[in-house]
């Protein structure tokens, strides 16, 4: 038995497809669905989603968004996402560093806000990229 994956950004369709299992990053920890899944409604953090098909392994990077999970079928509709193939990991390890040290010079509340969010953003993109 499989799961029907479809994950909707605002501009494309960034996965749909049939899978064996998702594991999924939401606001309180990874979650992973499996066929015949209970019925399930979550917010998804920014972090890495991992999907298994045809016996091998990709990720996603969503930057946030919702899931739901119901009668073998998930969707996920994110504001952004890139799959693991769509990202460059040297400018994805660029963009990590760069973030990095912005987090670490910032100074006041709003710019250590902005900085801990591109430090988020530049992560999830970088474990995405190196997930084989």
């Amino acid at each position: 038995m499989v799961l029907s994956l479809r994950v909707m950004a605002p501009n494309r369709i960034v996965w749909n497809s049939e899978v064996w299992e998702v594991i999924l990053s939401t606001n309180s920890g990874q979650i992973g669905i499996l066929p015949n899944h209970a019925p399930l409604l979550t917010a998804l953090d920014m972090g890495v989603s991992k999907i298994h098909t045809n016996g091998q392994w990709s990720a996603m990077a969503p930057m946030g968004g919702f899931a739901m999970v119901d009668n073998n079928r998930v969707t996920i509709l994110v504001n952004e996402a890139e799959r693991a193939n769509e990202i460059d990991p040297d400018e994805a390890r660029k963009d990590f560093q760069i973030a990095e040290a912005e987090l670490v010079g910032a100074e006041g509340r709003r710019k250590r806000i902005e900085a801990n969010l591109r430090f988020r953003r530049a992560k999830a993109r970088l474990e995405a990229s190196t997930i084989i």
